[in-house]
C-alpha cells in the first residue's frame, strides 16, 4: 500500500479509541481540515507533526506508516488474557452514575488550602460507562491556552457499592490512574472517595470529590476552569469546600 494509504488506515484505527476526530484535533492542536487530509490519504504530515501525532497515540513512527497488516500479531495467550481482563472490567453491575459533565476535585498534597479542579466527561452506552478526565495546572488565556498534563480516558465500573474510574493518561507520560468514589450519605448528590494520581514528586494518594454540573456548561468552558483553585475562592462550590475541609 502507498505510504499515504498506510497512514490513513492507521490513523482511522487509532482514533476509534477516542471520543471523536474533533476531540483528537483539539488535543493535538492540528487543524481539522488538514487532519482530514491525513485520514483520507491525501497528504502526509511533516516530521514535527508526525512526532506530535506519535507522542499523542503513544506509538513510534514506524507504526504510523507501516501497512496495517504488518502490525505484529499478539500470541493467543496474550489475546486471551486481554479479553478476560476486559470482560471482567465491564461485567455487571453497571455504575449508578448518569452521563454528563462532572467537576472532580482532588486534594493537593501539603496544601490543605487548595484543590485541583478537573473536569470529567462521563458517557453511558447501555451498560458500558466510559469517561474522559482533563486536568490543567493553571487558568488558560482567552484562547484556552493552559497546558493540559492530564487527559485520562478509561472505563468506570461498580463493585461493592464503589465506583472505580480506571484510566490511562493520553499525554506523553502515559501513566495510569484510579479514582474510587461512592455517593455521600447526605441529601445532595455528590461522590466522595480517594484517588491515586501522579503528582510532581510521584504517585500520590489523595481525597477526591465529584459533583455533576447541572448548569449546562459547555465543554470548552468546563475545560477552561479546570485548574487549581483556592478553598477561599467564592466561585468554588460551597458544598465541595465544606466536604474538603472535613477531610
Amino acid at each position: 500500500m502507498p505510504i499515504r494509504e498506510n497512514l490513513a488506515a492507521n490513523l482511522r484505527r487509532l482514533i476509534k479509541r477516542h471520543a471523536s476526530v474533533s476531540a483528537v484535533c483539539r488535543e493535538l492542536g492540528i487543524n481539522r481540515t488538514q487532519f482530514e487530509r491525513y485520514l483520507q490519504g491525501r497528504a502526509i504530515p511533516n516530521k514535527a507533526t508526525a512526532g506530535l501525532i506519535c507522542d499523542y497515540f503513544q506509538i513510534d513512527e514506524n507504526e504510523l506508516y507501516r501497512e496495517p497488516a504488518a502490525t505484529p500479531a499478539k500470541d493467543d495467550g496474550h489475546a486471551s488474557l486481554c479479553q478476560t481482563l476486559y470482560e471482567n472490567m465491564v461485567r455487571p453491575p453497571s455504575p449508578a452514575i448518569a452521563g454528563g459533565t462532572y467537576f472532580t476535585y482532588f486534594s493537593v498534597p501539603g496544601r490543605p488550602d487548595l484543590l485541583m479542579r478537573s473536569v470529567t466527561f462521563v458517557r453511558r452506552e447501555a451498560e458500558l460507562v466510559t469517561f474522559r478526565r482533563v486536568t490543567r495546572w493553571a487558568p488558560g488565556d482567552g484562547q484556552g491556552g493552559a497546558r493540559i498534563p492530564g487527559n485520562h480516558y478509561g472505563v468506570a465500573i461498580s463493585r461493592l457499592n464503589w465506583i472505580y474510574f480506571s484510566g490511562i493518561n493520553r499525554r506523553q507520560t502515559g501513566e495510569p490512574s484510579i479514582v474510587t468514589v461512592q455517593w455521600a450519605p447526605i441529601s445532595e448528590p455528590v461522590l466522595v472517595g480517594k484517588a491515586i494520581v501522579l503528582a510532581g514528586s510521584g504517585p500520590a494518594f489523595v481525597s477526591v470529590i465529584m459533583r455533576q454540573d447541572v448548569t449546562g456548561i459547555s465543554m470548552r468552558r468546563a475545560m477552561q476552569i479546570a485548574h487549581i483553585v483556592s478553598l477561599d475562592d467564592p466561585g468554588v462550590d460551597r458544598l465541595v469546600v465544606s466536604l474538603a475541609r472535613e477531610t
